[in-house]
């Protein structure tokens, strides 16, 4: 994976932090589009050209939050990597409950920076390889399609589901593996890369998302049940076709 072939936005208001962050990916290959706030972001980048963004949730005027709301909105399948302090857990939670994939927290290192770039993009580099090799691969389940290929989610009344990047690939991996118990740390691997925090958040958010996505009582879940102490386990009886 080339990193000059990609183009990252980052909008940061502070620009000690907002030139560092240019610098470093400037210096590792990539294309870089730098904006200090969501209404800059707005007026000045060319969405469709650039392959993520890395977006500090404190700005002024319009926040980070409702930039991530709108482009999940809007282009639900773009990596969107958070900034947050990094003492502010529930703005991370609640940063990944607006559909950001990963995040990181300030102070951040440019190893740190780099990792968590790079296994994004992977991510979705490697999601549409799958997608390229698998056209007509479906999986079934309790009256729901999952499109490999057209990485699109139907439920069982025939309408489309919007899933991220993220909580596609963790769809993705539990119907491929039905019935079996997946350790948080096997699912934190396949979908944040070897570098992640296993004590960490996001996974359990991001498996919350899904079974909201999915219809799930998050009470009871049917679907995919917590195993105390083991991991979690998808349930249905999963049909490829």
């Amino acid at each position: 994976m080339m990193a000059e072939k990609y183009t990252i936005a980052i909008v940061e208001d502070d620009s000690g932090i907002r030139d560092l962050v240019v610098d470093i990916l400037t210096r590792d290959g990539y294309e870089t589009r730098a904006f200090g706030s969501v209404e800059d972001f707005h007026r000045k980048c060319e969405i469709p050209l650039i392959d993520c963004l890395i977006l500090d949730l404190m700005l002024p005027g319009q926040d980070g939050l409702s930039l991530c709301r709108q482009l999940r909105i809007s282009i639900p399948r773009l990596p969107i990597l958070m900034v947050t302090a990094k003492g502010d857990e529930i703005d991370r939670i609640v940063g990944l409950e607006m559909g950001a994939d990963d995040y990181l927290a300030k102070p951040f290192s440019s190893r740190e920076l780099l990792a968590r770039l790079r296994a994004v993009l992977r991510r979705t580099h490697e999601a549409i390889g799958v997608a390229d090799r698998s056209d007509c691969e479906l999986y079934r389940f309790n009256g729901w399609t999952l499109s490999i290929g057209a990485r699109d989610l139907i439920d069982p009344e025939g309408r489309s589901v919007v899933l991220t990047t993220s909580e596609f690939d963790l769809l993705h991996i539990l119907v491929t593996c039905p019935q079996r118990v997946l350790s948080r740390e096997l699912l934190i691997d396949r979908t944040r890369g070897r570098g992640a925090n296993p004590n960490d958040r996001v996974i359990d958010v991001q498996l919350s998302r899904l079974r909201r996505k999915l219809g799930e009582d998050p009470r009871e879940p049917a679907m995919i049940r917590t195993v105390r102490g083991d991991g979690y386990l998808f349930a249905p009886v999963v049909l490829k076709v």
